[in-house]
Formats: C-alpha cells, sequence, structure tokens
C-alpha cells in the first residue's frame, strides 16, 4: 500500500468528505460510491461508537484512502491507526497529540484557528492543518489575513463549508482542499445521490 505525505493525501481531490456514520453496516456503501464519485479520502470522524469499525470496513475498498476525524489524544491516534486510519485529523493541536503523530509517522492535519495555533504547529514541523470551524471562525477573511504572514502553512478549511461555497476557498493558492460534509446527506444511504454528489465535488476547480 503505498505511503502518503499529508500533502499527497490533500492533493488526491478538492474535497475531503468528512462522515459521521452511526452504523457499520453503512461504511462500504458510503466509501464505495465516494471513491467512484472520484473523492478517495475519507475523513471518519470519531463521533459515533462505531467509528472504528467503520473505519475497518471502508479501509478495504479499492481506492479509498480512510483517515480518522476528530482525533483528541495519543490513545484514539493509537486506535485509528491500529484500524486501519492512514491520515489523522484533529479538531486542534496539542502538544501530546502532535508529537504522537509526528514520531508515528502518520499524515496529520491538526486544526488550527489562530496564528498562536499556527505557529505552535509551524515550530513542531508541521506545514499543514485544518482551518476550523472555518465559517465561524471569521471564513475566508480570517484566513487570508492569517496566511499572508504566515506564507509556508497551508489549509484544508473545515466547518460550515458548502458545495456553493467551496470555490472560493479553492480559489485561494494556500488552500489545498476543502472538508465537507454535504456529499454525505443525511438520513438513509443514497448511494446513486452520494456518488453524484462526489463527481460534482472532485470537478471543482483549485
Amino acid at each position: 500500500m503505498m505511503t502518503l505525505s499529508v500533502e499527497g493525501v490533500m492533493e488526491l481531490a478538492p474535497v475531503i468528505p468528512v462522515l459521521v456514520v452511526d452504523r457499520v453496516e453503512d461504511a462500504l456503501p458510503i466509501a464505495r460510491a465516494l471513491v467512484k464519485g472520484g473523492l478517495p479520502a475519507l475523513e471518519v470522524t470519531l463521533r459515533t461508537p462505531a467509528a472504528l469499525d467503520v473505519i475497518r470496513e471502508m479501509a478495504q475498498v479499492e481506492g479509498a484512502v480512510v483517515g480518522a476525524g476528530t482525533v483528541l489524544n495519543p490513545a484514539q491516534l493509537d486506535a485509528a491507526m491500529a484500524a486501519g486510519a492512514r491520515f489523522i485529523v484533529s479538531p486542534g493541536l496539542t502538544e501530546p497529540l502532535g508529537k504522537a503523530a509526528i514520531a508515528a509517522g502518520i499524515p496529520f492535519l491538526p486544526g488550527t484557528a489562530t496564528a498562536g495555533d499556527i505557529m505552535r504547529g509551524l515550530d513542531m514541523g508541521l506545514s499543514h492543518f485544518k482551518f476550523f470551524p472555518a465559517e465561524t471562525s471569521g471564513g475566508l477573511p480570517a484566513l487570508k489575513a492569517l496566511a499572508a504572514p504566515l506564507q509556508e502553512a497551508r489549509f484544508c478549511p473545515t466547518g460550515g463549508i458548502t458545495a456553493e461555497s467551496a470555490p472560493q476557498w479553492l480559489a485561494e493558492p494556500f488552500v489545498k482542499c476543502v472538508g465537507g460534509s454535504w456529499v454525505v446527506p443525511k438520513g438513509p444511504v443514497d448511494a446513486a445521490r452520494i456518488e453524484a454528489l462526489a463527481r460534482e465535488a472532485a470537478a471543482l476547480p483549485r
């Protein structure tokens, strides 16, 4: 299995679906539909009891690069990696989690919302960050202001981004991709609908 860098994960597609999956039996149809639609990087958030089993299931889908989101500490990092996660996303950046992810050698996308967050990450040797929660942290104007003095940083804005607003974010050179939950609508799994939304997302210019 090919090992990807965090930049490599972010370059797989313009959108990383942010997935909250309650039922293990939904894992395979969701993953297959997203990959078929052109979105191979899948962030499964650790917000449900089923999340680790969902990661195990989705990791079996050919072409899927499955990561774990909402990772809060080194124990969750270890559990996610044991379940087959190939990248890690967190809502914030702490020293214990950052050091553990770097030591593990796994692509790590920590959440940041302030200059101090980003500077701490840069000091740790990280250069790619989640901007979260994107819209309620000031939206694109805020990220532009942060990116100007912190020019080596690259971002995946997540939180409140929609199919309509994604193109504005992706037009910025410091934005490598966006995270979004709109590609998997709430409710019963409709694989055809998910695939169609994934195709639209995969076609977004950047």
